[in-house]
């Protein structure tokens, strides 16, 4: 067994890397030792070896436990006119003209990273622990735990038969909505995670990964083609637009695809260099952009932005649902806010939004 100094000189060793002028806290004299002998098994001897060690800062205790996390990842508006909010806060419906909360839903699970309805108005939710079933009438959960690629749900879309398709973080699955059961999966996807999913006007379905986007058949599940050596090479959102193109939104561009050719068409000029979390059209036909940095207005004919949207919750969006209720619905990643279409105003929705843009407002 080592003597104290022998211990006290190897973890000198660990923590300082060599460099003069370090100390280590003493207390009478002694090391004070109890959080660092108890990292160190099975014997105070077995010191790991220095290209193993991790750099202090990696280990570093947060000051401060992590607090409540208010990102709105997830928006879908139903056959009722409801729009359903799905934050990491929970599950919300929602009447878009208004504002007033309709519902909440309890789950099991609260992180929140897609939503969908089907054929017959069910609401399918994608969590980061699997996919479940609510049906809107009672707010009753009616299936989940699917045997999915993973738990972890990024992307959901109905396809031209009515059948769910999930994107995880390790492929694809196809589900029977009114049977609720898994029909078939695609794990050996290019690109591998399926981050957005969308249609095209033939009804194909196009899924962005980290590596492009891949067209889907979706009789047999197996890919057809893929579109990759895009600027920001990972798709993080994918629409169709009202000319039957795709528009994608990656890493640090805002790009089109002609489905047809799978070719790329163009990169909108003004968001070259910025991050595309989401894209959508309204019922104008205008483009929204949601980034790192903001909410963008864009003709899509031109590409020329037309506005950018102060004063809504973050900066950071993750989310869109344009024309519900006569408002732009827009999730960010503290909270939810929308965004007049007739004055072009931003705004908080108050029942979404974290404790830190509440006292900001006040």
């Amino acid at each position: 067994m080592m003597d104290l100094n022998g211990i006290t000189a190897r973890i000198r060793r660990w923590f300082g890397h060599g460099s003069q002028g370090r100390s280590l806290p003493l207390i009478g004299g002694g090391l004070l030792l109890p959080l660092l002998v108890a990292t160190v098994e099975p014997s105070l001897a077995q010191v790991p070896r220095q290209d193993s060690v991790l750099p202090p800062s990696s280990i570093d205790i947060p000051a401060q436990p992590i607090g409540p996390d208010y990102r709105v990842g997830a928006l879908q508006t139903d056959f009722t006119g409801s729009l359903w909010v799905g934050s990491w806060q929970g599950l919300a419906r929602i009447n878009p003209e208004t504002g007033q909360i309709q519902a909440k839903v309890s789950l099991p699970n609260l992180t929140i990273g897609a939503l969908a309805q089907d054929r017959v108005g069910r609401i399918w939710v994608g969590t980061y622990e699997g996919l479940i079933r609510v049906d809107p009438r009672n707010n009753a959960i009616t299936a989940q735990n699917f045997s999915l690629p993973s738990n972890r749900v990024l992307a959901l879309q109905i396809d031209s038969r009515g059948f769910l398709w999930v994107g995880t973080d390790r492929g694809l699955a196809m589900i029977s909505p009114d049977q609720g059961l898994l029909m078939t999966t695609v794990e050996e996807l290019p690109g591998v995670s399926a981050n957005a999913l969308t249609l095209d006007q033939a009804g194909n379905l196009w899924v962005g990964t980290l590596e492009g986007l891949i067209e889907v058949d979706t009789a047999s599940g197996f890919p057809r083609r893929q579109v990759r050596n895009l600027p920001g090479q990972a798709v993080q959102s994918v629409t169709l637009g009202p000319h039957g193109l795709l528009w994608l939104g990656t890493p640090n561009a805002l790009l089109v695809v002609d489905p047809v050719s799978g070719q790329l068409l163009r990169s909108v000029t003004p968001m070259r260099g910025r991050n595309v979390y989401a894209v959508d059209f309204d019922s104008r036909r205008n483009l929204w952009a949601g980034t790192e940095s903001g909410l963008y207005k864009i003709n899509p004919y031109n590409g020329q932005v037309l506005e950018q949207v102060p004063d809504l919750p973050a900066a950071r969006i993750l989310s869109l649902a344009p024309s519900a209720g006569n408002k732009i619905w827009v999730g960010t990643s503290e909270g939810l806010g929308w965004v007049s279409e007739t004055t072009g105003e931003g705004r908080p929705h108050f029942g979404f939004v974290s404790p830190e843009v509440l006292e900001a407002i006040r």
